[in-house]
């Protein structure tokens, strides 16, 4: 029972220590002079995903990389299916007033692309540097894009940044940035070695417990945000937010992770775990490029369909 609790501690500290970081990096940015909109784009999408990012980085130190790739794969596949299908059963989501063809599309290709980098076997610091350059370019392009259609205010877009806030103190900001510093590194160490104690304890191996403890842990915040955005009829938010993790999943967090070690794809994977992903994935495309509403029965088969998912692996 312990190892449970430790793990759920550690996840609390992950999301606790990552909150402070956006919070510290955001308003350090703002204050030196950065605008909101770069701050947006990268600091805020760096810093909500550092969880996983600390997750992976520590697997692979700690030998065990098969959790760090279940975290990532799990987690795009649980950002659509759970994420959004949970939501959506609350409230209506208005998805077809909204274009976010040209994010989608990239996330298809980041999609196809990490599958095939995933079937030579191992992905190593050469796949990273081509996810990294992937993700170099996606963010050039959605800084470009923005850049061509911004029509807010500076002060508008500071108000839509999470956790900015002009007026706070140096003393606030430095201690938001060594909250997360130290506890993001801590919370990730006591997350991976109790999970993993876990995975032992019930004979399954480090990547399913990625795929489905780990996964789903480090996939609340996107869960409270998307429901938040469905109450508000913030469809756009919503949407956008799976589709922007799910991007910085595979080019960013797995990008890192292959820098600092060699992460092995095990058969599983390959025959099963990766095409689900990739099959949530298009799973979208009446959505986003036919554009119909994420109604009620469509939330209900998105989350069933997750149900279903968790219980193909662990059965």
């Amino acid at each position: 029972m312990l190892p449970w609790v430790w793990t759920c501690v550690g996840l609390a500290i992950l999301l606790l220590a990552g909150d402070a970081l956006v919070r510290g990096a955001v308003n350090l940015s703002l204050r030196v002079g950065i605008p909101a909109l770069i701050v947006s784009l990268t600091i805020v999408a760096f810093g909500t995903s550092a969880p996983e990012l600390l997750i992976g980085i520590s697997a692979v130190l700690e030998g065990k990389p098969g959790l760090a790739l279940g975290n990532v794969v799990g987690s795009n596949t649980a950002n659509i299916l759970l994420v959004l299908g949970l939501p959506a059963l609350l409230s209506r989501m208005h998805t077809s007033r909204f274009d976010t063809r040209r994010s989608y599309i990239m996330m298809l290709v980041s999609s196809v692309g990490f599958i095939a980098l995933a079937f030579f076997g191992t992905l190593t610091w050469i796949s990273g540097l081509i996810l990294l350059g992937g993700l170099a370019y996606v963010l050039w392009d959605q800084i470009s894009e923005a850049r061509a259609h911004k029509a807010e205010s500076r002060a508008q877009e500071i108000a839509d940044l999470e956790g900015a806030d002009p007026d706070m103190p140096w003393w606030k900001i430095i201690g938001f940035l060594c909250l997360g510093l130290i506890g993001l590194p801590f919370g990730a160490d006591l997350l991976v070695q109790n999970a993993s104690i876990i995975a032992r304890d019930f004979g399954v191996s480090d990547a399913v417990i990625g795929l489905t403890l780990v996964a789903v842990g480090t996939s609340l915040p996107e869960l409270a945000t998307t429901v938040m955005a469905a109450l508000r009829q913030q469809a756009d938010v919503a949407l956008g937010n799976v589709i922007g993790s799910n991007i910085f999943n595979l080019l960013g967090i797995m990008g890192v992770t292959t820098l600092v070690g060699a992460v092995p794809v095990d058969a599983s994977f390959l025959r099963f775990d990766l095409w689900v992903m990739l099959a949530a994935s298009v799973s979208l495309a009446p959505f986003v490029l036919l554009k119909r509403d994420l109604g009620r029965r469509w939330g209900a088969l998105l989350a069933g369909l997750y149900m279903v998912y968790i219980a193909a692996i662990l059965l």
